[in-house]
C-alpha cells in the first residue's frame, strides 16, 4: 500500500526543531569575536603578516599567560628549533615546480612513484634468521603464508665476520644473531621450497656479503632460476661498519673495491638486483641524529658512485639499482622530511654532480625499519605503540619497503607471535587506516616543507664538509663520521638520565617489578649440528676443485678482475665462507681501526 507523502507545510515543521538544534551547535562551536584575529577573506602576505601579529598578541599571548608554555623552546631531535606557529609568509619564497614538484618526477621529493600506494602498497618485509639453515626457512614459509610479501635475512655474528661455524672465533655465536650459514649447503636448505622468482630477498650481510651473493645465484640456478630473473636487495654497504657497526674483514680501499665489484657484475647480469642497500640504519642506531645519518648514507652513496664512476662505469648503467636503508624513530615529523629531503638531495647529486640522465639514475628506492635502539625492555608491550607510529611515519615518508621490528627484540630475537603482531601492524596501515588513498598527504604543509628544507641545508653543510676533506673514504679513515655520532650519543643518554629527554617507562611512568615475556630460544645444539653438516662438506667435496677456485679468488684480489665470478666459482665447489674470507685477509690485509677522540 502506499503511503500519502506529508505536505510541506508538514515537513517544514518536522524540520524548524533539526534546523533550531543546528544552529545551536554552530553558536556553541564559534569561537568568540574578541579572541579571534581580524578576518582577511583574501590577501597577500602582508596582510597574513598582520593577521599573524594581531593573532600573536590578542589569542597566544594571553593563551600563555594562562597556561605558561611547557618548554622555553621546542626543537626536533636534531635541534632543529621549531617555531609557535607558521604560515604561508614562511613559505613565501618557495618554488613549487623547482623544489617539491609531482610525484614520480624530478626532484622526486613527493615520491619516487606516480602513484605510490595506490598503485602498489609497500613490500612488506620481516627480519628473518636464527638457528640452524631449517630452523629459518620454517620461518620463512610461516611468515610466507602470513601474508609477507619479501624475504628478509639475518646471518650469525661468525658469517657476518667472515668465519665457518666451526672457527675458534665463532664460539658461543653460532646461530645466536641470526641464521648460521658455512657453505653452499646450508644455502641450498636455507632456500628449499623458496619461489625465486616471485618472491624478492633481502640480505642483511655486508663485510662478506660477496659470498653470500655468490651462494645466492648458485642455489637459485640449482633450482632453476637464472641469475637475471633474480630480484631483491644486498646490503653490502661497508663504508657504515667502519662508521657505526664494525664489522670488517680487510681495510676500507679494498673493501670499497668489492663492492663496485658486486655492483658492476650486477648491473651487467642481474638487472633486477640492488646490489647494495646503502644504510643509514646501524649509522641511526650507533646514535647519530635524523640529519647526521641522512648525511652520512648519502655522503656513503655518494662515494660508491664516484668509485664505479672512476673504474669507468656510466652512471645510468648502476645508478637505477642502488637503494637506501632508513631508521624511523619516534620524532614523526623529522623523520618524514627526511625521506623527502634525501629523495631531492639525491636526485640534485646524481643529475648535478655526476651528471646521471635517466631520470631513474636520479630516483632514491628506499627499505625503512623501525628503530630498534628505541624499544625498550620495561614495559615492553609499549614497543608495540612505538613501532606503529615509526612505521606510519615510513609510510607518509614515501617508503618502498618497510619492516616492523618485534616487541620483544630487547630480549632476544622474535618468536613467532611478535613477528606476526609486527607484520599485522604494516597490514593494518596499508588495509584500515586509508594512507593509501593519497600520495604524499603531508606536501604542503607549512611545518613539513620547511623541515625538509632545514634537514637538507643542514645534511648539505655536512656534504660539504666531507667533500672538503677529500670524499667520504678519507673522513672514514680520519674518524670524522664517527667522531659526529659519538658526540650525538653522548648527548643523547646525557638527556635521557637528566630526564630531559622522556623515555615512557623508562625514566618516566614506571610501574613496578619486572614483566616477563615468551622469548626465542636458540637450541644449543645449533653448533654441533652446523659442525656436522660442514665436515660433511668437507668430506664429499672436490679438494682438487676447492684448491683451484680459491687460487683464482686470490689472483683476482691481485689483479684488476671482478671478484664476483671467481668467488662464484668458489662457492659452487663448495668452498667455505670461512675459506674465501680467509683469501681476503691474506691477500688484501686486515685492519685496526685507531681511535680519533
Amino acid at each position: 500500500m502506499k503511503r500519502a507523502r506529508p505536505s510541506k507545510k508538514a515537513q517544514r515543521k518536522e524540520s524548524a526543531p533539526r534546523a533550531a538544534a543546528k544552529r545551536a551547535v554552530r553558536r556553541r562551536e564559534r569561537p568568540a569575536a574578541r579572541n579571534r584575529a581580524p578576518v582577511r577573506r583574501s590577501g597577500g602576505a602582508d596582510a597574513i603578516a598582520a593577521a599573524r601579529a594581531a593573532w600573536e598578541k590578542g589569542v597566544f599571548a594571553p593563551a600563555v599567560a594562562r597556561a605558561p608554555l611547557r618548554r622555553t623552546a621546542f626543537a626536533t631531535d636534531s635541534g632543529i628549533p621549531i617555531g609557535d606557529l607558521l604560515t604561508p609568509v614562511d613559505r613565501r619564497h618557495e618554488d613549487y615546480l623547482r623544489d617539491i614538484g609531482f610525484p614520480g618526477e624530478y626532484p622526486f621529493t613527493r615520491g619516487p612513484q606516480a602513484s605510490m600506494y595506490r598503485g602498489r602498497l609497500w613490500t612488506m618485509r620481516q627480519f628473518a634468521g636464527f638457528g640452524t639453515p631449517e630452523d629459518t626457512n620454517r620461518r620463512f614459509h610461516y611468515l610466507l603464508g602470513q601474508g609477507m610479501t619479501g624475504l628478509s635475512t639475518a646471518f650469525d655474528m661468525p658469517a657476518l665476520m667472515g668465519y665457518d661455524c666451526d672457527h675458534a672465533m665463532a664460539r658461543g655465536e653460532v646461530g645466536r644473531e641470526g641464521v648460521a650459514v658455512s657453505s653452499l649447503a646450508d644455502f641450498e636448505v636455507l632456500f628449499a621450497g623458496i619461489p625465486f622468482g616471485d618472491v624478492t630477498t633481502s640480505m642483511t650481510i655486508n663485510a662478506s656479503a660477496v659470498v653470500a651473493l655468490a651462494m645466492y645465484v648458485a642455489v637459485a640456478e640449482k633450482a632453476g632460476v637464472p641469475r637475471s630473473a633474480l630480484g631483491g636487495t644486498l646490503q653490502a654497504d661497508i663504508l657504515k661498519e667502519y662508521i657505526a657497526q664494525k664489522e670488517w674483514i680487510v681495510p676500507p680501499r679494498p673493501a670499497v673495491r668489492i663492492v663496485v665489484d658486486m655492483i658492476e657484475f650486477c648491473s651487467e647480469q642481474m638487472p633486477r638486483w640492488n646490489p647494495i642497500s646503502i644504510s643509514g640504519y646501524h649509522i641511526r642506531e650507533a646514535g647519530a641524529t635524523a640529519v647526521q645519518e641522512l648525511a652520512f648514507t648519502l655522503a656513503d652513496g655518494l662515494g660508491y658512485v664516484q668509485e664505479c664512476v672512476g673504474r669507468g662505469l656510466d652512471v645510468d648503467d648502476f645508478a637505477p639499482r642502488l637503494s637506501f636503508f632508513w631508521d624511523v624513530h619516534n620524532d614523526f615529523f623529522e623523520e618524514i622530511a627526511k625521506f623527502r629531503a634525501a629523495r631531492r638531495i639525491w636526485a640534485r647529486e646524481l643529475r648535478e654532480r655526476f651528471g646521471a640522465k635517466s631520470p631513474r639514475s636520479w630516483m632514491l628506492r628506499t627499505h625503512a625499519q623501525t628503530a630498534g635502539v628505541t624499544l625498550t625492555a620495561q614495559q615492553p608491550q609499549n614497543n608495540v605503540a612505538r613501532v606503529a607510529v615509526q612505521a606510519l611515519a615510513a609510510v607518509l615518508g614515501g617508503t618502498q619497503s618497510l619492516h616492523t621490528n618485534s616487541l620483544d627484540e630487547t630480549y632476544a630475537l622474535p618468536t613467532e607471535e611478535a613477528a606476526t603482531i609486527a607484520l599485522r601492524t604494516q597490514q593494518i596501515l596499508g588495509y584500515e587506516t586509508g594512507v593509501d588513498r593519497v600520495v604524499d598527504p603531508l606536501a604542503g604543509s607549512y611545518f613539513v616543507e620547511q623541515l625538509t628544507d632545514e634537514v637538507e641545508r643542514r645534511a648539505r653543510e655536512y656534504l660539504r664538509r666531507i667533500d672538503e676533506m677529500g670524499g667520504i673514504v678519507r673522513a672514514v679513515e680520519e674518524g670524522f663520521p664517527q667522531k659526529e655520532i659519538a658526540e650525538s650519543a653522548f648527548r643523547h643518554q646525557r638527556e635521557v638520565e637528566t630526564g630531559d629527554r622522556v623515555i615512557v617507562g623508562v625514566n618516566r611512568f614506571q610501574s613496578g617489578g619486572a614483566e616477563k615475556i615468551p622469548t626465542l630460544e636458540i637450541d644449543p645444539r645449533v653448533a654441533e649440528h652446523q659442525g656436522r653438516r660442514l665436515a660433511e662438506v668437507k668430506r664429499t667435496r672436490d679438494p682438487a676443485a676447492v684448491e683451484r677456485t680459491l687460487r683464482a679468488v686470490a689472483d683476482a684480489c691481485r689483479g684488476p678482475r671482478n671478484l664476483v665470478e671467481p668467488v662464484l666459482e668458489a662457492v659452487k665447489a663448495y668452498a667455505t665462507l670461512g675459506e674465501i674470507c680467509d683469501v681476503f685477509r691474506r691477500e688484501l690485509g686486515s685492519y685496526r681501526e685507531t681511535g680519533t677522540f
